[in-house]
Formats: C-alpha cells, sequence, structure tokens
C-alpha cells in the first residue's frame, strides 16, 4: 500500500483530519500533482489549527513557486507518451497538411485510418478569465430562514441591510451603500448561511469565492484571478461577494514565512480600496475563524471596517435546529426546549453530532437486539453527555488575544460574550 492510499483511507476515517490532508498535498506536490495537491491543501486549511496553518501556507506558496512551467509547448497525453503540438508555416503558406493543428483541432483525411489517430485526453480546469461567478443566484434565503440569532439579525440590518437596500436617505448625507463586512466566531456558527440571507435581504447575487477560485500554479495568475473575479462582480450589481476563510488570502503579512503570498494580499487590498476600484453596490463580506490572523490593513476604515461577531447559536436557534436536524427521522415525542437548555454554546455542528451520535446509538441498539425502535429523549441526552461544545476552544484562545494581544477595542462584543458566559469557561 503506497502512501497516498493510505492517507486516504484516514481521511475516509476521518475527512476533518487536517493533518491527513495536509501529508496527503506533500504527497502529491512530491509527485508533481498540482491540482491534486491545491484540493489537499484547500481541504486542510478548512480545518487546521494554528498549529500547523503557517505550515499550509508555506507549503501553497512553495508549490505555486515550484510549478511555473513553461508555457510554450502544451504536452498532450496519449495514454504512455506525451507529444507536443507545434504551430507550422505551411498552414500561413495555404499548404493542406493532415498534421496541422488549427484552432486546437488536428485536420485528418476523411480515408485516415483510424487506428492510426492519436487520442487526446482532454484535462479540464480553472483558468484565469474563467471564475465561476454564478455558482449561486439564489435570492431566496433570507433571515427567516435562519433559526434564532435575533440580536445578529438587526445588527446586521442595521450596519448592512438599510444602507444597501434604502440607498436615498444615505445618499442624500453622501454615504456610500457597499463596502466591507467581516464576519467571525467560531466554527460551525452558520457564517456562510448568514452571509447567504444577508445577500436575500438586499435582493443581491450572492458570490461565493474559494481559495481554489484564486491560487493558481503560475506566477501572478493568483493576483490576477482576484482583479478578474472583482471585474465581473462590478458588472454584476447589486451583488455580494462573500470570501469564505480570508484569513487564508488576507493573511497576516508580517507573519508570512514566504513572499509568494503578499502579491496575492496586495491585489486583493487594491481591490477592496485603491485609485481605480469603484466598489459601490458592491457589499463584500469575509469570513473567518481566526481574525486575529487577518492583515491588519484589511480591517482598516473603507475595506472591512466593520468587524460582526457571529455568536454560537442562542437558545431559541439551538430549539430550531434541533427540530430541523430530527426533521424526517422516526423520532418519539421530543421537547425540543430542554435538548437547547442542555446544549448551551453548542454550535450548529456541535447539534448535528449530537444527533448523529443519538442515532448512531439507536442503530446499534436495533442491530443488537433485533428490536426496531424510534429515537427518543433518553438517547439524545445521553449524546449530549458524551459531548462538548467545540467553541469553548475558540473562545477561550479568544479570551487570551484580547487580554494579551489586543488594547484597541476591536473585540468588544466578544468581551460581553465571555463575560456572560464566564462559568461554562471557567469549567
Amino acid at each position: 500500500m503506497d502512501k497516498i492510499e493510505l492517507i486516504n483511507k484516514m481521511i475516509k476515517a476521518n475527512p476533518k483530519d487536517a493533518n491527513a490532508w495536509y501529508l496527503l498535498g506533500l504527497e502529491h506536490s512530491q509527485n508533481n500533482n498540482i491540482s491534486e495537491a491545491l484540493k489537499a491543501f484547500s481541504e486542510a486549511l478548512k480545518y487546521c489549527d494554528d498549529s500547523i496553518k503557517n505550515e499550509i501556507i508555506t507549503a501553497l506558496s512553495s508549490l505555486s513557486e515550484s510549478s511555473c512551467l513553461n508555457k510554450d509547448s502544451m504536452p498532450v497525453d496519449d495514454g504512455e507518451n506525451s507529444i507536443y503540438l507545434n504551430n507550422f508555416d505551411s498552414i500561413e503558406n495555404g499548404e493542406n497538411n493532415k498534421d496541422n493543428q488549427t484552432s486546437g483541432e488536428l485536420d485528418f483525411e476523411e480515408n485516415e485510418d483510424e487506428s492510426k489517430l492519436i487520442p487526446l485526453r482532454v484535462i479540464e480546469g480553472k483558468r484565469r478569465g474563467n471564475v465561476p461567478l454564478d455558482e449561486d443566484t439564489d435570492k431566496s434565503v433570507t433571515f427567516s430562514d435562519v433559526g434564532g440569532l435575533d440580536e445578529l439579525k438587526e445588527t446586521i440590518r442595521m450596519k448592512i441591510i438599510k444602507p444597501f437596500s434604502s440607498p436615498g436617505l444615505f445618499e442624500k448625507f453622501k454615504k456610500k451603500s457597499g463596502g466591507g463586512i467581516l464576519l467571525y466566531g467560531p466554527p460551525g456558527c452558520g457564517k456562510t448561511f448568514i452571509a447567504k440571507a444577508t445577500a436575500g435581504e438586499c435582493k443581491a447575487n450572492f458570490i461565493p469565492v474559494h481559495i481554489t477560485d484564486i491560487l493558481d500554479p503560475y506566477f501572478g495568475v493568483s493576483s490576477q484571478n482576484i482583479r478578474d473575479i472583482f471585474i465581473k462582480a462590478r458588472a454584476k450589481k447589486p451583488c455580494v461577494l462573500f470570501f469564505d476563510e480570508i484569513d487564508t488570502i488576507g493573511f497576516n503579512r508580517a507573519k508570512l514565512s514566504s513572499e509568494n503570498m503578499r502579491p496575492i494580499i496586495d491585489q486583493f487590498l487594491v481591490e477592496l480600496e485603491g485609485i481605480d476600484s469603484s466598489n459601490e453596490k458592491i457589499l463584500i463580506i469575509g469570513a473567518t475563524n481566526m481574525p486575529w490572523d487577518v492583515d491588519p490593513a484589511l480591517r482598516r476604515p473603507g475595506r472591512f471596517d466593520k468587524l460582526i461577531f457571529v455568536m454560537p447559536p442562542d437558545v431559541y436557534a439551538r430549539k430550531e435546529i434541533f427540530a430541523l436536524k430530527l426533521k424526517g427521522r422516526p423520532i418519539e415525542d421530543i421537547d425540543y426546549m430542554t435538548l437547547a437548555k442542555r446544549t448551551e454554546l453548542y454550535s450548529g455542528a456541535d447539534i448535528e453530532n449530537v444527533v448523529e451520535h443519538a442515532v448512531e446509538n439507536v442503530i446499534g441498539s436495533i442491530m443488537k437486539t433485533g428490536i426496531e425502535r424510534k429515537i427518543n429523549m433518553d438517547d439524545l441526552i445521553f449524546a449530549i453527555e458524551k459531548t462538548k461544545p467545540s467553541t469553548l476552544d475558540w473562545l477561550r484562545t479568544m479570551e487570551t488575544y484580547i487580554k494579551y494581544g489586543s488594547n484597541s477595542g476591536m473585540f468588544r462584543d466578544v468581551e460581553m460574550f465571555l463575560k456572560k458566559y464566564r462559568a461554562y469557561l471557567d469549567r
């Protein structure tokens, strides 16, 4: 069994194992499999913590630097060997040669023996100029689809939606609509869904941008991809550009161990607010679990100047999440409010994990006894007792950062939240 096959088995057992994704990226990088390496490193960034994040970013940068290939000749795989398609002078002279390549096609005589034809394999991929900005333009998701979080909704309405959807009053005072918003908070609390609902409330196109849409192994193309994204977004006004895990492309430049990512960050800053950049009626939303790693230049006024803390769901939101996750499953009478009260500080992802644990216990019981039954309250309470909120680690990290690393008052909302839930953090 080779290393890649072994690592793939590890990932299949635990799809959120950042270390396994990182090792898989290294193996693909050593085998010069650039696309698979980029995909593996991107997955590693989704689930990693601070301990390996810098290593992953360094590996991505090294991959970009080492993969600058000669574009003048393009190899085409014939199954065993690679051939090179060249332009012939005979095309200009009007000669009819069956081996000539014209407009990406090979011309053959009608009676050509098919056994002599060289099979060409088409490799599809995202290249410069093909940034997919139409992935999700559904405007039907609104705040009515977001359970609970009334305080957060009201904050977003006042800071984002009103200036964007009712520009008359704001134009009178020369207040621009659009701009940048940074959503931050623990993982699994619905930052992506809230961003999509915000776009629905604004009645604007929702355009998600992933790191794989930006990073490219060829030097300089990643920066151009960012420029292309903004150019196409400006042609689709009004719209919401959503950058998930923005710390991966807006990483603090003072912490960079490689200079290869710096041009990407610089280009991003220019597009957000540059001399030739006009983002009127474009709302740019970034989401991150690690706001302390975002470059300070991104957080200044004119760029991501509004920071909104997406806290763990409140008791009413948790009640609705339990109802949603149990919908369609065989269940007995369930007291959703009791479950919600017993899962303080649980994220939406944590609640889904509780339900999955309960389902596994029920299936295991049925397989042992041979008697089929439904999910009941005891199964769910037992699952809650066997789990704990994943948000605790993030909140403790944030508490340390506020205490020792930040004196600007930028994260005052988090400070107030930490004071409110001090008893849970000290357990």
